[in-house]
């Protein structure tokens, strides 16, 4: 059954994550509140890191989604086609990049058709009319604040203005926005439209990320 996060949230990239720690954090940062966990798989080709894949995320399910938890997979690979059925079971919601595959309409399909929510992920250098063919289609936009591929990099200053750009282009539907999120600009990208903002090594590269978590959540209500 497909399950809507909550809005407005801020969402723990576990990407950041003390990887020999994982479990006991994630079930902090659920007592402090944090209800979703975002996964960024990359491949190594679509963007130039390597980063986990179905078992990290498995781990991850396996504590969250007991406790009320939910699972936001971003798949940052080439022709992700192949990953869906690898990261279903575990996953609530996935997002493949616009950029990444010619057939994302039978992507997106897929990724409905195990009762997940789809959503369309979108680097800074697109143009926002990629996302236009994909009305109807999409659970929510992925609108990436950062060329993709690391963690801790600058919010691009022109990420507010595309975020309402996305609004205005589907209204009401959720919009997502990762990279760059910290204490400087969570509260701006809110006010721009974003209602699930992903921060990683602001929260985990805090000397206490459950206090990090909870300033960035207090910051957007």
């Amino acid at each position: 059954m497909t399950v809507t996060p909550p809005t407005p949230v801020v969402l723990p990239s576990l990407m950041s994550a003390d990887m020999a720690n994982l479990g006991s954090q994630i079930e902090a940062l659920m007592d402090a509140g944090a209800r979703v966990f975002h996964i960024d798989v990359m491949d190594g080709h679509f963007v130039p890191n390597l980063t986990v894949g179905p078992d990290f995320t498995a781990a991850a399910a396996r504590v969250a989604r007991p406790r009320g938890g939910i699972i936001d997979v971003h798949l940052m690979v080439e022709r992700p086609g192949y990953l869906i059925d690898a990261f279903a079971p575990h996953a609530d919601a996935i997002s493949v990049h616009v950029e990444a595959d010619p057939h994302v309409h039978r992507l997106l399909g897929e990724i409905r058709k195990r009762d997940l929510l789809a959503g369309a992920a979108i680097n800074p250098g697109t143009p926002l009319t990629a996302l236009e063919p994909l009305a109807g289609l999409i659970d929510y936009v992925n609108c990436m604040s950062v060329n993709p591929g690391f963690g801790g990099q600058s919010f691009i200053p022109t990420t507010p203005q595309r975020l309402r750009a996305i609004g205005r282009m589907f209204p009401g539907l959720p919009i997502e926005v990762d990279g760059g999120i910290g204490p400087e600009t969570v509260a701006e990208a809110r006010s721009a439209g974003a209602d699930w903002l992903v921060s990683g090594s602001s929260v985990f590269g805090a000397p206490d990320p459950i206090a990090a978590f909870r300033q960035l959540q207090g910051a957007i209500g």
